[in-house]
C-alpha cells in the first residue's frame, strides 16, 4: 500500500484530492490541513511519499519540507500546488523536494506523478526544463568567453537568482517575499555577492554578472 501524506490548508482541496487518489486500489490518503498538524502526525508515522502545498498560513511548503527533512523524514515530496513554482525552483530543490505537480493537473498526470515519486523519478513542467536549459546555456558562454574570470567567481543557483531579481529593480524586500526570505537575510546574501564579484554597488553587481554570463541582457 502506497500511504501518502497530503498537507493542503484549503479543507475541500484537500478532501477532493483525497477522493481522486483513493480511487487507486494501492493508494491512502492522510490529510493534515496545516504544517503544524502534518508535523505533529510525521513524529509518529511515516509515508511513502508526502505531498505539500506551497504557500501555506504559518509555514509555506519551503519551510515545512526543511522541517520535515530536519525530522530525518527522507520520503520523496512533492509540491503540489496551483502556483508557478518557477521563482522558486532552487530554493525547493536545496530545500529537499522531490518533484512537483500542478492542481489543475489531470487525475492521471495526478497519479502518475505519485507513482514517478515513490520510484525516485521526477516529472517537471517544460517551462522549468527551459529554465534550465537556459541556465546551462549561460554557463556554456560563460566559460568560452571568459574562461579566466568564470573561475574566478564562484555563484552559486541562489545568488544568480538573486541577481536577476536585483537586475529587474526589486528591492531587499521584494526579493525576500519572492523567496520566502527575511530581508536582512537578502542583504547579508548580496554582501557575499558583492564580495565574490568585487563591487560595491547593485548596478555594478549587475553589470559584473552579465558581463561574466551569470545573467543574461535581455532581463525586464
Amino acid at each position: 500500500m502506497i500511504s501518502i501524506m497530503l498537507v493542503d490548508d484549503h479543507p475541500v482541496i484537500g478532501e477532493g484530492s483525497k477522493l481522486i487518489i483513493e480511487k487507486e486500489d494501492d493508494m491512502e490518503v492522510t490529510i493534515a490541513d496545516s504544517p503544524g498538524k502534518a508535523i505533529d502526525i510525521l513524529k509518529e508515522e511515516d509515508f511513502t511519499i508526502m505531498l505539500f502545498d506551497l504557500r501555506m498560513d504559518g509555514m509555506n511548503g519551503i519551510e515545512l519540507t526543511k522541517q520535515v527533512r530536519s525530522m530525518g523524514k527522507m520520503s520523496p515530496i512533492l509540491i503540489y500546488t496551483g502556483h508557478d513554482v518557477g521563482p522558486y525552483f532552487n530554493t525547493l530543490m536545496e530545500a529537499g523536494v522531490t518533484g512537483f505537480i500542478s492542481k489543475t493537473a489531470s487525475r492521471e498526470e495526478l497519479i502518475q506523478a505519485i507513482r514517478y515519486g515513490v520510484e525516485e523519478k521526477a516529472i517537471v513542467p517544460v517551462s522549468l526544463l527551459e529554465q534550465l536549459r537556459k541556465v546551462e546555456a549561460r554557463v556554456q558562454e560563460t566559460q568560452k568567453n571568459s574562461v579566466e574570470q568564470a573561475n574566478e567567481v564562484s555563484i552559486s543557483s541562489k545568488e544568480q537568482d538573486i541577481l536577476t531579481e536585483v537586475a529587474k529593480g526589486k528591492s531587499n524586500k521584494e526579493i525576500a517575499e519572492a523567496f520566502f526570505k527575511s530581508p536582512r537575510t537578502i542583504e547579508y546574501n548580496l554582501t557575499e555577492i558583492f564580495k565574490k564579484l568585487r563591487v560595491k554597488t547593485r548596478a555594478e553587481a549587475v553589470l559584473k554578472s552579465k558581463q561574466l554570463g551569470v545573467i543574461t541582457e535581455d532581463i525586464k
